[in-house]
């Protein structure tokens, strides 16, 4: 694993335009990042990365199946009780999954650490399956970077492939797409999957979540008043399912992407479970609930809120002082603390893994920097490549 530094293409920001990446610099700070490349071996690539990643993601789908047949581990999850019927019947009808980012920590050498899966909500999708693949085509093309080298990046066709699944096994029926309304970047993101789904011959619409409403039969409708019957949402299931519209879900029938047991997956009290079955894995990190730390030997740890996204209330400790921290709004449904490993630094910044499922098959990957340890919404993203 090397980092190379190379000059940015002179017309990258007009290719943003002209591809819709309106996000790639956000509050006057960059986001995306192509002064800089990350590059692997195929034998990396392949090993380190691919394999593990699946084999952790079947790990976790077990995870789903203890929990859902466990008061006590839906009550860690933090739950609500009143949905967890909705969840379970997700889980036992094999509702669909449509993709998912494992982050991990991988210096090049040791086994890649698996620090948490964004399983329901994540973004950088749009970065990740396209724009980093149109700078590998013109870096081929201007030779800065070697002939031959190639991509960790099947991710785009492996979603057109998971809707066409999709398309096959429903009834004919529009696909909506819906997120938060003010959010850029989770609008480049639907729209990203929107175009997907399309390409894979569905038939979509769009609309903010803000603008669902109730129709009659307690049947969710878009800002149209048209019945939603199939939805992909870039909005959390913890979110939803304490919101008043809850009581509706079960009752509306809504085939939704993500489906209600990635509640279970995304969720970081997944992380102390894996840890109890699968302690000593090489990919895994010591992760605890609060009420198991007389078990913890490590003396360094990383305290997460089980809800918590983009990094928020995040807290590097080390024997019992607070060392790094990051602000936000999470925290209130419970915690669990997760053994502390570096991640690799180049200069000034610190490298962060994120590793695309799509389906059940891993699909591609992205590298995000960042000066602090601690990977947040305006991280960089830095493009990489597979040596030839």
């Amino acid at each position: 694993m090397q980092r190379h530094l190379v000059t940015p293409r002179s017309h990258w920001q007009a290719q943003a335009k002209e591809y819709g990446f309106h996000f790639h610099t956000m509050y006057d700070e960059p986001y995306w990042d192509e002064s800089r490349y990350y590059a692997f071996t195929l034998d990396q690539i392949e090993n380190d990365i691919e394999a593990p990643t699946e084999e952790l993601h079947q790990m976790c789908l077990e995870v789903v199946e203890e929990a859902v047949n466990s008061e006590n581990l839906m009550r860690r999850f933090a739950i609500p009780e009143a949905h967890w019927d909705l969840i379970a019947a997700s889980w036992r009808m094999k509702e669909p999954s449509l993709y998912g980012r494992m982050d991990l920590v991988y210096d090049g050498k040791n086994p890649a650490k698996f620090l948490e899966y964004n399983a329901d909500t994540p973004t950088s999708l749009y970065e990740s399956a396209f724009f980093q693949w149109l700078w590998l085509e013109d870096r081929l093309k201007d030779g800065s970077i070697a002939p031959g080298s190639d991509q960790f990046n099947g991710i785009q066709e492996a979603l057109i492939n998971r809707f066409a699944q999709l398309k096959s096994q429903w009834p004919p029926l529009p696909l909506h797409f819906a997120s938060c309304e003010e959010s850029i970047e989770d609008r480049g993101t639907v729209q990203y999957l929107e175009d997907c789904a399309a390409e894979a011959g569905l038939e979509t619409r769009y609309s903010a979540i803000e603008h669902f409403g109730l129709g009659d039969n307690d049947q969710f409708v878009d800002a149209n008043g048209e019945d939603i019957r199939a939805c992909f949402k870039l909005y959390p299931w913890e979110f939803m399912l304490r919101e008043e519209f809850a009581q509706y879900i079960q009752k509306a029938q809504v085939r939704w992407l993500e489906p209600a047991w990635k509640s279970i997956l995304s969720n970081k009290a997944i992380l102390p479970v894996l840890w109890h079955n699968h302690k000593g894995h090489p990919n895994l990190l010591p992760a605890y609930f609060p009420d198991f730390m007389d078990t913890c030997t490590e003396s360094k740890l990383v305290k997460k809120p089980i809800y918590s996204r983009e990094g928020a209330n995040i807290e590097i400790i080390d024997n019992g002082k607070v060392v790094e921290s990051s602000g936000g709004e999470y925290g209130e449904e419970g915690v669990i603390y997760q053994g502390y490993t570096d991640l690799p630094k180049f200069g000034d910044d610190h490298a962060l893994i994120g590793s695309w499922i799509v389906g059940d098959s891993a699909a591609g990957m992205s590298v995000r920097e960042d000066h602090s340890r601690i990977t947040q919404d305006l991280s960089r993203f830095v493009p990489h490549i597979i040596l030839p």
